[in-house]
């Protein structure tokens, strides 16, 4: 059983990498709309270019780190030397250089297609840890779970602390205030990656032939049925959570009119996010985590629907709303994880190779592209819509951001669900694999 110093030691690695992730999500489309000036329809077009990049870049990360030997282990050391890059490049991508229209575009464009390269060299690996960390299908489950609590408390700091210190490291100039604000945040993040990496340590250890050509990898990784499904369901997952949250700046300011309550808005429903957190392993203990997660995105995608009911004056009920579908939506995001290294296992199961990296890496570059189409749908139905920025919206605008915040991404959470349906490795069929795996001698827990 590891223990809780290491939990959170691996948890203060996802509460780095959320202060950027949650940015992102919640102000990185705003920041570009409303204070860099860019169209809503190119900031749309390049989130979902980025991801042809993802798409040759997350793979070969998966199979690099697969490879990688020395005395920090495979995937630890990638944490260790990608911090540094990754507070920079963040804070470059909330820079603003007084450039040409066609100058902003470039410095956006290159800015974030480096953002997204560094996080996928951090994060990546960083993931695949916490499939090695244990073979204990439960302790895996708790290891998620003390990871996502850990991953909201970062994004709680962004929730609560970004608008409160634009106004007051910018006093007055919001570029500025975006900026210094990514400045404090990242060396607080560059810190937590160090203390990630110090504080812990990769257990199952697997060979891989570093000259075995990469086309093996990729073979062993189609035949894994069950990556299939999850990677499927990443994509909508990540759509419909993206473009919700792109878009709760946008709710709150101009469909409810009350853009002095945007930080305690996204505030509660980061805190009813961690509290989802915490359900998920007592959840698990209880109920096989399949059908737990199948529940929770239906309970999600109920939650978001009904607040396409909620009137601008019900204000109380629209943060109910928004806090119950975090909390439902979030208590399913340990399990999701848990069963990643599942797959993996599966996947040595019926190939006789492991490629954790490979599941990992692929698995998330399904997830970005989903944070990808949503944040390119929040634009192009900003833009289609025709919202303006920083005026009194149109009607027509208004619905349009009703509409892109509740029923949109509802049908997201349904498709998840109903994805799902199609895979079979609940808590009986993992418990078969690993003893299988285990008398064939190819899964070992060494927690000396």
């Amino acid at each position: 059983m590891l223990k809780v110093r290491e939990k959170i030691a691996y948890g203060l690695g996802d509460t780095a990498s959320n202060i950027v992730f949650q940015t992102v999500m919640m102000f990185l489309a705003f920041f570009y709309t409303d204070i860099y000036g860019l169209s809503p329809a190119f900031v749309g077009f390049m989130f979902l270019a980025v991801r042809i990049i993802d798409a040759v870049t997350d793979p070969l990360m998966g199979a690099f780190a697969d490879r990688t030997h020395s005395k920090h282990g495979k995937f630890r050391p990638f944490i260790l030397y990608g911090a540094l890059p990754f507070g920079v490049i963040s804070v470059m991508a909330f820079t603003t250089p007084d450039f040409s229209a066609e100058g902003k575009m470039i410095y956006a464009f290159v800015t974030y297609t480096l953002l997204m390269l560094v996080y996928t060299a951090v994060n990546i690996p960083y993931c695949a840890l916490g499939g090695v960390l244990t073979a204990d299908p439960k302790e895996r489950v708790s290891v998620q779970s003390y990871r996502f609590v850990c991953a909201f408390i970062g994004g709680l700091l962004v929730s609560s602390l970004t608008l409160p210190l634009v106004d007051y490291l910018g006093d007055g100039d919001k570029a500025k205030g975006y900026q210094l604000t990514i400045l404090v945040m990242s060396i607080l993040g560059v810190g937590m990656f160090l203390l990630c990496f110090a504080g812990t340590k990769e257990r199952i250890q697997t060979q891989i032939e570093a000259k075995r050509p990469f086309k093996d990898d990729f073979k062993a990784l189609w035949q894994n049925d069950q990556w299939r499904v999850l990677s499927l369901a990443a994509i909508f997952l990540l759509t419909g959570n993206v473009l919700k949250n792109t878009i709760a700046i946008y709710y709150v300011k101009y469909y409810l009119e009350q853009p002095d309550s945007i930080t305690l808005f996204i505030t509660l429903g980061m805190l009813s996010s961690m509290l989802g957190c915490m359900l998920a392993q007592p959840l698990a203990q209880k109920v096989c985590k399949v059908k737990a997660y199948i529940g929770l995105q239906l309970a999600a995608a109920a939650f978001c629907a009904v607040a396409y009911w909620i009137a601008p004056d019900q204000l109380w009920l629209a943060f109910a709303a928004f806090m119950a579908w975090n909390f439902c939506f979030n208590a399913a995001t340990p399990l999701l994880w848990a069963k990643m290294a599942d797959t993996v296992d599966y996947g040595q199961w019926k190939t006789g190779v492991r490629t954790t990296g490979m599941v990992y890496s692929s698995i998330i570059f399904f997830i970005k592209l989903g944070l990808a189409l949503g944040g390119a749908a929040a634009g192009w139905l900003l833009s289609g819509f025709g919202y303006q920025a920083d005026v009194d919206q149109t009607e027509q605008a208004k619905h349009g951001i009703l509409l892109s915040f509740t029923l949109l991404p509802a049908i997201g959470s349904v498709l998840v669900a109903l994805v799902m349906r199609n895979y079979l490795l609940n808590n009986k069929k993992v418990a078969e694999i690993h003893q299988d795996l285990q008398q064939r001698g190819q899964l070992g827990d060494n927690a000396g």
